[in-house]
């Protein structure tokens, strides 16, 4: 009852990548590199387990960008041909590869990720991989020139990555799906279908999460111009609420969201934003525990999963990990007022 968990990335050490940055450069090449990735991710998970995390993650240690990390291994992708372009709808720019080629995988992606991260800790394990819809919108495609089509195409390759993942131990798949939130119509007329297709037949947990990105200034200022209430989950989550995955991840912390819009989950675990990442701040666990009680007016007890907003990469990793503490704390608290420990 009231499961804590994080969306996916953690800060990255200064002696693996430059700090506080997305698509940060390693530090380090070749086994320095590899050696210094099994390292922090040991790091990540003990950091989470010692901050109370009952569903911990790699902290996404070992990818550069937790889209292009996925894209590195797919047959059709050229990373050598990069191109300048927007995405979430030109909120920013991008240095994107460019699909060339009939997509496939060239070989298991994260494998040795779960198997790594499986070795150390007990814990339930989650994975994320960037969702279908995302993935088109981080891309450039000369190919198939068609998002639904190449995102339908994405999902097969998902659907094979994952059912390997699974066979290894992974007791959690997320889907990070921030495109969610900026293609509303495309979200019901294929994005859903397309993450459906991507999870078929898995036998452990099914997430997607959906925010309004990470705490970087493109965001921040994309935040500013949606008005007094963020209503965006109302047009999606009805159809999220219909479908097969298992769980939906959302931000709520510190942003205009109406609670009450949990509601339209109804039937569905919801992993609750109450941690804040788009600010240095770092949350006390009362605080914590305070958007805990008043999201449990509308998802109940026995679903509700406290985490964080959105990934912490771009976070100090001293911000980062109080918040973790924070967030263990505080939903610790409201286990207690519940009479659950």
């Amino acid at each position: 009852m009231i499961q804590t968990t994080i969306v996916g990335s953690l800060p990255k050490p200064r002696w693996l990548a430059k700090p506080e940055m997305l698509w940060a450069p390693w530090a380090l090449d070749g086994d320095a590199l590899a050696e210094a990735k099994r390292d922090a991710v040991k790091l990540a998970l003990k950091e989470q387990e010692a901050a109370g995390i009952d569903i911990v993650t790699d902290g996404e240690q070992a990818r550069q960008h937790f889209v292009h990390g996925f894209l590195e291994h797919v047959e059709g992708v050229d990373f050598a041909k990069k191109r300048r372009i927007g995405i979430r709808a030109d909120r920013y720019e991008a240095d994107c590869p460019t699909v060339t080629a009939p997509i496939r995988r060239r070989r298991p992606v994260h494998s040795d990720d779960v198997r790594l991260a499986r070795a150390f800790t007990g814990k339930k394990l989650k994975l994320t991989i960037p969702g279908p819809m995302t993935i088109v919108d981080t891309l450039a495609d000369d190919y198939y020139k068609d998002r639904r089509r190449l995102a339908l195409e994405f999902a097969k390759i998902i659907n094979e990555e994952a059912r390997e993942l699974v066979a290894l131990g992974l007791d959690v798949l997320q889907l990070d799906e921030p495109a969610f939130n900026v293609y509303m119509d495309d979200v019901v007329g294929w994005g859903i279908e397309a993450v459906e297709m991507a999870i078929a037949g898995l036998s452990c947990t099914t997430a997607v999460h959906i925010c309004y990105g990470y705490g970087i200034k493109a965001n921040l200022d994309w935040k500013q111009t949606l008005g007094s209430e963020w209503r965006q989950y109302e047009q999606t989550f009805p159809a999220l609420a219909r479908s097969r995955i298992g769980q939906v991840s959302l931000e709520v912390a510190g942003s205009r969201v109406p609670v009450e819009v949990l509601s339209l989950l109804r039937g569905k675990d919801v992993l609750v934003g109450v941690v804040d990442v788009a600010t240095d701040a770092v949350e006390t666990p009362e605080a914590v525990a305070k958007t805990i009680r008043a999201a449990l007016a509308h998802v109940s007890a026995d679903r509700f999963y406290a985490s964080t907003n959105c990934g912490m990469v771009p976070l100090a990793r001293d911000v980062a990990y109080a918040k973790l503490r924070a967030l263990g704390a505080g939903a610790a608290i409201v286990r207690a007022e519940l009479g659950h420990t």
